[in-house]
């Protein structure tokens, strides 16, 4: 069962980053901080690869579902801003140069013309992810040795970076260097709620530490305003503390969401944003730039009162467009069939029925032996039993374990018995060391925004 609470963190993000663009409200950078969740979760499922996989197959495969997308998005864009008179602009960069590789290897942000502003202004979220990424061995090591140490860092670097003022040469690496202290902590996060130990603390100490954070962000964006006023996104160290308290909070709670299913026009919208995340990102401010041009060609440039709701209906149609015409980029990225608009509703929790004799016929968990149902320790995201598709997958931190003990969205066995399986070690809660490291290349798996693809 896929963790839904992790699918709605993640909508949510997705949705508030398009809202916070179509209208630049600077309350949305404080009510839901989306970017240090998305890098908060992504860097999750990155633990969780790594825990299954070399490091070297872990990067290149998020790497293959990241780029496409994206080149995609360059074919069409590039050509367009060059026939629009990129050659012709004075200042920036020009199609010439040896930049336009960052289209192909975003290891810095992607050029492009004056005009074309809203295509490769949000790349800087491609090119920060794909160092995160990069580094995430290196980063998923000092984690396991320091453990919340490894979380404090990036808050430490940021503390050294305003006092000393340094600056590394090129623009592209001092913006990248500032993105990895502004969302590193929440990164590094992600490992712990992988691993169990973020579940593992205290709620009230949690609460705590989040108080801090969040009051120390608010301090420091009251003294430091940015060019848009109490913004977080224009203050990284109020991003760091605000986006770290956020993510701390969020990710320690686990609802219980077995009522999701009761809303189908939700759900499904849930499944949709979280099976074309990337296209949605990529796409939704050239939506954005693109409502006035068409409003004013079908002569509804003057709204009124009424401007507000259109501009997010128009925002909503053409991101939709977007989705149908290029989000099948996703599905090939990942290895999956491609489909057109994947808003499917997903399935109801297994339920218990009795049949015609009066008997409860067994559930899929209670066909399997007792020692594969015996689950990982209180607290952890992953499934890995052997002979199971999750126990053959990449990326499977959103998928719901079977507890031991029960917690919401899991089947609860009454009476099961509990053993421990085969080469158990008794050090380390859930399945042996082999299932853990299994791997099939045929299985599923969850991609990095959420979607499923075939490794």
């Amino acid at each position: 069962m896929r963790n839904r609470y992790l699918d709605l963190l993640r909508a949510a993000a997705i949705t508030r980053v398009v809202l916070y663009h179509l209208f630049g409200w600077p309350w949305l950078s404080i009510l839901l901080p989306a970017m240090g969740i998305m890098f908060g979760l992504a860097g999750s499922l990155t633990a969780a690869s790594l825990d299954r996989r070399a490091a070297g197959k872990v990067i290149v495969s998020r790497m293959r579902r990241l780029l496409p997308p994206l080149w995609l998005l360059g074919l069409l864009a590039v050509p367009a801003m060059i026939y629009a008179g990129w050659a012709d602009q004075e200042g920036g960069i020009r199609p010439s140069s040896w930049k336009l590789v960052l289209w192909i290897l975003p290891l810095g942000d992607p050029p492009g013309s004056i005009a074309g502003t809203d295509v490769w202004e949000p790349l800087w979220y491609v090119r920060a992810y794909l160092w995160f990424v990069l580094l995430s061995p290196v980063m998923y090591l000092a984690y396991k040795k320091i453990a919340w140490g490894a979380v404090a860092a990036p808050i430490a670097l940021i503390a050294v970076l305003d006092k000393t003022g340094f600056e590394l040469p090129f623009g592209r690496a001092d913006a990248a260097m500032w993105d990895f202290a502004t969302y590193g902590a929440c990164w590094i996060v992600g490992f712990a709620h992988h691993d169990g130990r973020l579940h593992r603390l205290r709620p009230g100490l949690v609460a705590a530490a989040t108080a801090v954070l969040g009051l120390a962000a608010l301090y420091w964006l009251h003294d430091h305003p940015g060019e848009g006023g109490y913004d977080v996104n224009d203050v990284p160290e109020a991003q760091a503390l605000w986006s770290l308290a956020f993510v701390l909070l969020v990710l320690r709670w686990r609802p219980d969401m077995t009522w999701l299913t009761h809303m189908r026009p939700l759900d499904r919208a849930i499944n949709l944003l979280n099976a074309r995340a990337v296209t949605v990102y990529l796409w939704h401010n050239i939506a954005i730039a693109a409502i006035w041009p068409v409003l004013t060609v079908v002569a509804l440039d003057d709204l009124g009162s009424l401007e507000g709701p259109v501009s997010l209906g128009a925002t909503a149609a053409l991101t939709a467009v977007a989705v149908l015409a290029f989000g099948w980029a996703e599905d090939l990225a990942a290895r999956r069939r491609p489909r057109l608009w994947p808003a499917s509703a997903s399935e109801p929790p297994a339920t218990r029925r009795e049949n015609a004799a009066g008997e409860h016929p067994a559930t899929h968990a209670e066909a399997r032996p007792a020692h594969a149902r015996t689950g990982p320790a209180h607290g952890e995201d992953t499934v890995a039993w052997a002979g199971t598709p999750a126990a053959r997958a990449d990326d499977v931190t959103n998928t719901e374990p079977y507890p031991h003990p029960p917690y919401p969205n899991a089947p609860y066995i009454p009476g099961a018995q509990h053993h421990d399986p085969p080469n158990h070690d008794p050090q380390h809660h859930g399945p042996p060391a082999q299932a853990r490291r299994a791997t099939a290349p045929e299985e599923p798996a969850v991609s990095w925004f959420g979607g499923q693809e075939r490794e």
